[in-house]
């Protein structure tokens, strides 16, 4: 097999073909492509950034020395603190229920995935909101709830409102109702593994337990971590919704100091600023464990946004280090 033959011309402006060696073929200037209209739009993209900075800096009426003021009172610090914790425990007490359930609705026996499945659809079914009050409100339905044997007789029991308070029945509403959704979203990760690989690994002995923490689950992770990113954020501002139960989380907090100094727009920008603060946090974490998780099924790892800043400034460095030397041999 021989070696591909260099080309003996270059074709020069105007249709010449003027010969090319050796020596020449390193000397060659190479000329980017002009993309006018990719310039254009962002030229455009930028005036439209500017006049939005612009009006939220001008407008008065944004109020930005009060939301200056609320930012960090304590009253709102403690909110956005009972809201990462209802977050906290929606997410671990949902997806590890959620698991499970996946896990029922895999299985061969019947009535696990007919119970799996009716869960999924019953939680998924009722409006978040309702689910909150029917917890919020469970003493009206059982005033005592006894623990003891099934069907027979109890041990010791406690009153349903000193067992399920308010911040608990919110955390147990969260939790049930992201279940659901979790549930199907790990599912759809393990059905995302290949069939053939799960057949060799029960072929080769390896437990039926080892197969899901070893091969499939860490294959699946690929397929879960994107879509439960966005339930978790979703939940982050789902939590609001328990303002219902007058629980002091952020929204409700907000709601209680705008209604006492009539600070509407204000309060309203605190509480995005805090909301887009704590979905930041998430979404960056979302990247590195996606980025942790994408190993072996790429050839290179994504850059992270500090490589991407230092491979930048290292492209900066070696272009002005060219044209240095480049304005020395000329001169």
């Amino acid at each position: 097999m021989t070696a591909p033959s260099v080309p003996e011309t270059v074709t020069l402006a105007g249709g010449a073909a003027a010969p090319l060696g050796a020596a020449d073929a390193g000397s060659l200037r190479v000329i980017r492509a002009r993309h006018p209209w990719r310039w254009a739009a962002a030229g455009v993209v930028l005036v439209l950034l500017a006049m939005a900075l612009n009006a939220l800096v001008t407008n008065p009426a944004w109020d930005w020395p009060t939301v200056g003021r609320y930012l960090f009172a304590p009253s709102v610090l403690r909110a956005v603190v009972l809201t990462v914790q209802l977050t906290a425990l929606g997410i671990v007490l949902g997806f590890l229920l959620g698991t499970v359930l996946a896990l029922m609705r895999m299985s061969r026996n019947p009535l696990l995935a007919s119970v799996a499945w009716g869960y999924v659809w019953l939680f998924r079914s009722v409006p978040l909101i309702l689910q909150l009050l029917f917890w919020y409100n469970l003493a009206i339905l059982y005033r005592r709830i006894s623990f003891g044997i099934p069907f027979g007789p109890g041990f010791f029991d406690v009153g349903t409102m000193d067992l399920i308070g308010p911040v608990t029945a919110a955390a147990l509403g969260l939790a049930l109702h992201q279940a659901a959704y979790a549930a199907e979203i790990v599912r759809a990760g393990f059905l995302s593994v290949g069939h053939g690989q799960l057949e060799a690994a029960a072929a080769l002995g390896i437990p039926r337990a080892r197969q899901i923490l070893r091969i499939q689950l860490p294959q699946a992770m690929r397929t879960i971590v994107p879509t439960a990113g966005n339930e978790i954020i979703g939940l982050v501002k789902g939590t609001s919704v328990v303002y219902i139960m007058a629980l002091p989380e952020l929204f409700y907090q907000v709601q209680v100091i705008y209604n006492r100094n009539g600070r509407v727009i204000a309060l309203l920008l605190v509480a995005a600023i805090w909301y887009l603060a704590l979905t930041t946090v998430m979404s960056v974490a979302q990247y590195y464990v996606e980025r942790r998780f994408s190993r072996g099924s790429a050839r290179a790892l994504p850059p992270t946004p500090l490589q991407r800043a230092r491979r930048l400034l290292a492209v900066r460095r070696q272009a002005r280090a060219r044209a240095l030397a480049d304005a020395g041999t000329a001169s």
